[in-house]
């Protein structure tokens, strides 16, 4: 018996350990891109009372964000390939320190794509909002919904599911707010919207981009 209590000790405290070694190894694949975002912020100080856009590609890629939001002081902290859990495990180094007064995340598009459940993708971001509240209790915080694109079709529904579990989460909540891409992204017919996309069908081109503004601007006042 005492014998079989040790087996399971030793098992978990393994699994335990396990657990936490592969947490860094998820994670640091970013960690250059983000020693160049803190670099740059040596160089040049970051602006005050700024709106804050974060997340994976398509945030990385949105280069007219200045362009877009003349009259916002605008920082763009977007990672190409990450998760939402990449962006709560770097938030105190690309999201804290600037204290800006508003956060627009787009991430979760990833996490579907690499097997998360709407329901796993839905409590990262959960995670994401109590992480942020914690540090910055009096930040806004906007979430742009995951894009339908015509690279990841096959994944529409649980997009679909996804949202509708964020959004349902964030009605009940103050500080936060919705952003809809979704559904401008798609035509009358319900189908997606090729002509918004570069030719890989996942990356927006500058017609997906002025979508993403007009539905955008509204949520930066």
């Amino acid at each position: 018996m005492m014998l079989n209590q040790i087996k399971s000790l030793f098992l978990t405290v393994a699994v335990i350990a396990c657990v936490q070694a592969q947490q860094p190894a998820m994670t640091n694949k970013w960690e250059a891109e983000i020693k160049k975002f803190e670099e740059a912020d040596r160089k040049s100080l970051p602006p005050k009372d700024a709106v804050l856009f974060v997340g994976s590609s398509s945030i990385r890629l949105w280069n007219s964000l200045g362009e877009d939001f003349p009259s916002v002081k605008i920082i763009n902290r977007g990672f190409g390939g990450s998760d939402i859990e990449d962006s709560t495990y770097y938030a105190g180094r690309i999201v804290t320190p600037y204290r800006p007064r508003l956060i627009v995340l787009y991430a979760g598009d990833n996490d579907l794509a690499n097997g998360k459940s709407p329901e796993q993708v839905f409590e990262d971001f959960r995670a994401f909002v109590g992480h942020v509240r914690r540090d910055l209790p009096q930040a806004r915080i906007a979430f742009i919904s995951i894009k339908p694109s015509p690279a990841r079709r096959q994944l529409i529904e649980k997009q679909k599911a996804t949202n509708g579990l964020i959004k349902n989460y964030i009605s009940h909540e103050k500080g936060l707010s919705y952003i809809d891409v979704f559904t401008p992204m798609l035509g009358k017919d319900g189908a997606i919207r090729p002509e918004l996309f570069v030719g890989d069908g996942l990356h927006l081109n500058k017609e997906g981009y002025a979508l993403w503004k007009s539905v955008t601007a509204p949520h930066l006042r």
